[in-house]
């Protein structure tokens, strides 16, 4: 997870900090990074806020405190600032975040880091002057060497499966040993563990610890062993 820099070292397209929101957040109720808290961070997509508590709760009974909270429904938000009121115990960050607006929305709501399916320009400039971690995506090379450039170590890599799987960070671990990656995207119990053997892999995330039955269902008991099977892995 990279942590943002000082501001003097930030770009002059970066938002300014007026620009942002009023956090309750302190430095150190950060993660310096979020790739060492477990090795697996669940990716939640919730319909309804009101699940976020007690889904939280058993991840971390379960061993997985980074939850990222991805901004693909409208409950995503109140699910982020629900966790984070409730939730202490649990870092909880926004993720499928696409615009500077998330960025402010997200850290307004809590969200202790950040991460995107990709990356540009002002997307990174807002990540960066956000105040939080972030996680920018890649899928390619050339966008490893890109970020790299701009200071950037910790990536998404993403759709993990899709865009070459183990197989291909493997390959990226030569040539550009200062990346580290949190692949994401098809990843299963049964993969998992061949991503995490890897030495450029600090987690992976996935949501086969969170099956939508079981949320439905209200079946946290259920959610905690998958995510205790989950944390076990590293």
């Amino acid at each position: 997870m990279t942590s943002p820099p000082p501001a003097s070292s930030l770009p002059a397209s970066s938002l300014s900090a007026s620009s942002l929101p009023a956090s309750s957040l302190s430095a150190s109720s950060l993660p310096a990074s979020v790739l060492g808290l477990a090795p697996v961070i669940p990716v939640v997509v919730l319909d309804d806020a009101a699940d976020a508590v007690p889904l939280a709760r058993a991840l971390v009974s379960g061993g997985l405190p980074a939850i990222e909270v991805t901004l693909r429904t409208t409950a995503a938000l109140d699910a982020v600032r629900a966790i984070a009121g409730e939730v202490p115990e649990a870092v909880v960050g926004a993720g499928t975040v696409i615009t500077p607006e998330q960025v402010r929305e997200s850290v307004e709501a809590g969200a202790r880091f950040l991460v995107s399916p990709g990356w540009t320009d002002l997307l990174l400039d807002a990540m960066r002057a956000s105040g939080v971690p972030y996680l920018p995506g890649v899928s390619t090379a050339s966008e490893v060497v890109t970020l790299l450039e701009r200071g950037v170590r910790e990536m998404k890599f993403f759709p993990a499966q899709a865009a070459g799987g183990a197989p291909y960070l493997r390959s990226l671990a030569g040539p550009l040993p200062q990346a580290r990656f949190c692949p994401t995207g098809g990843i299963g119990a049964a993969d998992a563990p061949e991503y995490l053997a890897l030495p450029n892999v600090g987690c992976v995330g996935g949501t086969w610890m969170i099956p939508g039955d079981a949320v439905g269902a209200g079946d946290w008991g259920r959610i905690e062993a998958l995510a205790r099977e989950a944390a076990a892995l590293g």
